[in-house]
C-alpha cells in the first residue's frame, strides 16, 4: 500500500508539472532529498525516477518556460567549471571504478545546481523551491523528532530515520548539519512566506519543526551538530536588539535542558574534551595529516574516493578511569593501525580528491555566496520598501550556508545535493534582484507638465 501511495503521489506532481512546467524542478527537489525509491519495497527501486524527473525539468524549461529575463551568475560559471574538472579527476582517478560510483550521482548535482537559478524567474519560484527543501527534509527531522521524544534516540548511529540506510540526509551528522542549517530559512516563513501566509498555523508549524530540528543532534548524538547548534546562536545576535538578554536566555535554557538530555547524548558530548581518547577523532586527525601529505605528491588530486589508498598510524591515549577507578591509572597512548578511513571533512575530501584547483573552485563557490547574500542583506534593510524580504531571506540563506560551511568540517559533505539547491536559491535571489534593479534604472521617467508661459 505505500508503494501505491508514492506512485499515485507522484503521478499527480508529474501530471500537474505538464501544465506548470516549474513544478517538474519541484519534483526533483522532493525525490533527490527524499529519495521515495529507498522508502518504497518493489515497484520504484527499479525505475530511475530522478533521471525522469531532472529530465523532465530541463525539457520542461527549455520548451515551455518563459526565458527572456533569464540570467547566468558567475557562481553557475564555476559549478560548471568544477563539473569538467571532476569530470578530468574521475577519467585519471586511483580506483577508476569506485570513482565511476560516486561521479554517477555527483555530476548530477553539480549541472542541477547550474540548471536551477536558470528557472528561479520570480519571487514566488524562489520561495516555492525553498518551501519544497523544507518540507522534503521535514519528512526526514519530523520522524527523527519523534522518535528522540520517544526514546531518545538510542545514541550515535542508531536513530532509524525511516531507512536503515546510512548515506545521504539519512546520515545522522549530515540531517543535524542540515536540520540546523535550515532554522533561519523556517523563520523566515513565519514573517514574510506568501505561498502559505503566516498566520497561527503556518507559525505554530514552524515553530514545532523549529523544535525537531533542534531534537535531531540530540537523537543522533552527534556532536557536528552541538556545533552546529552553538554557531547559529552565535549568527541569530545580529538579528535582536537586546543582546545581552538574548544570550542571559540562551545560557539558562542550555542549562536547563541538561537533565533532560539522554545519557547516550551527554557521554557522547563529553569526549569532545578527550578527543584524542576517541577513536572517531583520532582517525579523523590521522586521515587529515595523510591528505595534506598526499596532496604534496598530488596535487591535482587522486579522483573520487582517493581514501581508499590511504594507510595510517595513530596514538589512542586510554582515558584515565576507563577500565576501572579513575585514579586507577593515568592516560596512556596505544598505537593503532587502518586504512582505508573516510576523510571525514569536506574540506579534505577536496583536498584528497580534487587537489588544490578543485578546493580552490569549491571554497570560491561557498565563500562568494556568503559574501554576496552579505551585500544583499545590507542594501534590502529598509522594513518598509518594495523588497523587505529580500533583506531577511538573504540573511537567513547566509547563516544557513555559514553553519553547513561548520558541519562540513567534519563531515565529507562537499558535494551534497541540498547544500547546492541552497546554493542554487542564492544565485537565483541575487540575479532576480538584480534584473529588478536594472528594470527600475531603465524605466523610463514620466516627463513632467511644460511650464506655463509667465
Amino acid at each position: 500500500m505505500r508503494d501505491l501511495a508514492f506512485i499515485a503521489f507522484l503521478l499527480a506532481f508529474f501530471g500537474m508539472g505538464f501544465k506548470r512546467p516549474f513544478l517538474l524542478v519541484l519534483v526533483y527537489v522532493y525525490i533527490d532529498i527524499v529519495s521515495p525509491q529507498r522508502l518504497t519495497y518493489l515497484l520504484l527501486n527499479s525505475v530511475p525516477i530522478s533521471l525522469i524527473a531532472v529530465a523532465l525539468a530541463v525539457g520542461g524549461w527549455i520548451l515551455a518556460d518563459d526565458k527572456r529575463d533569464t540570467r547566468v551568475g558567475g557562481r553557475q560559471v564555476l559549478i560548471v567549471l568544477l563539473l569538467l574538472y571532476c569530470w578530468g579527476t574521475t577519467i585519471a582517478a586511483d580506483f577508476p571504478a569506485e570513482a565511476k560510483e560516486k561521479w554517477d550521482w555527483v555530476w548530477k548535482a553539480l549541472a542541477f545546481a547550474a540548471f536551477l537559478p536558470l528557472t528561479l524567474r520570480t519571487r514566488v519560484r524562489i520561495e516555492a523551491l525553498l518551501l519544497f527543501m523544507i518540507l522534503a527534509a521535514s519528512s526526514i527531522i519530523v520522524v527523527g523528532g519523534i522518535k528522540t521524544i520517544a526514546s531518545g534516540g538510542g545514541g550515535y548511529g542508531q536513530l532509524n530515520l525511516m531507512v536503515d540506510n546510512n548515506s545521504g540526509l539519512y546520515e545522522g551528522s549530515t540531517i543535524s548539519a542540515v536540520a540546523i542549517a535550515i532554522i533561519p530559512i523556517i523563520i523566515w516563513f513565519m514573517s514574510h512566506g506568501t505561498i502559505f501566509k503566516p498566520d497561527w498555523r503556518v507559525k505554530s508549524y514552524c515553530l514545532a519543526l523549529v523544535f525537531a530540528c533542534l531534537l535531531i543532534p540530540v537523537g543522533t548524538s552527534t556532536r557536528t551538530g552541538l556545533l552546529c547548534i552553538g554557531l547559529l546562536a552565535l549568527l541569530s545576535i545580529r538579528n535582536v536588539k537586546r543582546k545581552v538578554a538574548y544570550l542571559a536566555m540562551l545560557g539558562v535554557l542550555g542549562v536547563a535542558a541538561i537533565p533532560f538530555l539522554p545519557s547516550t547524548f551527554t557521554s557522547r558530548m563529553n569526549t569532545i574534551k578527550t578527543y584524542d581518547a576517541d577513536e572517531s577523532a583520532s582517525t579523523r586527525l590521522a586521515v587529515w595529516q595523510w591528505t595534506i601529505e598526499y596532496a604534496k605528491t598530488h596535487p591535482f588530486g587522486g579522483g573520487f574516493n582517493a581514501y581508499l589508498g590511504n594507510r595510517i598510524r595513530y596514538d589512542l591515549k586510554t582515558a584515565p578511569g576507563a577500565t576501572g577507578p579513575a585514579s586507577a591509572a593515568p592516560a596512556t597512548p596505544k598505537v593503532e593501525v587502518d586504512k582505508a578511513r573516510a576523510y571525514h571533512s569536506a574540506y579534505f575530501e577536496m583536498l584528497g580528491e580534487q587537489g588544490y584547483p578543485g578546493l580552490a573552485l569549491w571554497l570560491a563557490i561557498n565563500l562568494i555566496g556568503i559574501v554576496r547574500m552579505e551585500i544583499v542583506r545590507r542594501r534590502y534593510r529598509d522594513p518598509d520598501g518594495e523588497f523587505a524580504w529580500a533583506g531577511p531571506l538573504a540573511a537567513a540563506l547566509q547563516s544557513g550556508h555559514i553553519v553547513y560551511l561548520l558541519g562540513a568540517a567534519f563531515i565529507a559533505i562537499a558535494f551534497q545535493p541540498f547544500i547546492y539547491m541552497l546554493i542554487g536559491a542564492q544565485i537565483g535571489l541575487d540575479t532576480y534582484l538584480s534584473r529588478k534593479r536594472s528594470e527600475q534604472s531603465f524605466r523610463p521617467m514620466r516627463r513632467s507638465a511644460a511650464p506655463s508661459p509667465a
